[in-house]
């Protein structure tokens, strides 16, 4: 069971209809709105999931790396033994 807000749960479950097919079943509690879905369509539903969470943390990294980049000082040129020799 999943707590989405305070009174409101998703809960996921398999269940085996009267011709002894499995099914997953996702039940909404507050409106009492429930999705059955075969096997098939819950590992779609399930992968979609997890590559619209994985598009979301990406996005999240890039904006904080952004302004990681963005905020910090310049770094002082570091002058070695061959950019002594090219400056002149």
């Amino acid at each position: 069971m999943i707590e989405l807000s305070p009174g409101n749960t998703l809960d996921i479950s398999l269940k085996e209809d009267a011709q002894g097919r499995d099914h997953v079943e996702v039940a909404l509690q507050s409106p009492g709105c429930t999705l059955s879905l075969t096997p098939h369509q819950a590992r779609v539903l399930a992968t979609e999931l997890i590559m619209a969470v994985n598009r979301a943390e990406v996005r999240s990294n890039l904006k904080h790396s952004h302004n990681m980049v963005r905020d910090s000082a310049p770094t002082p040129q570091k002058r070695g033994l061959f950019s002594q020799a090219f400056a002149k």
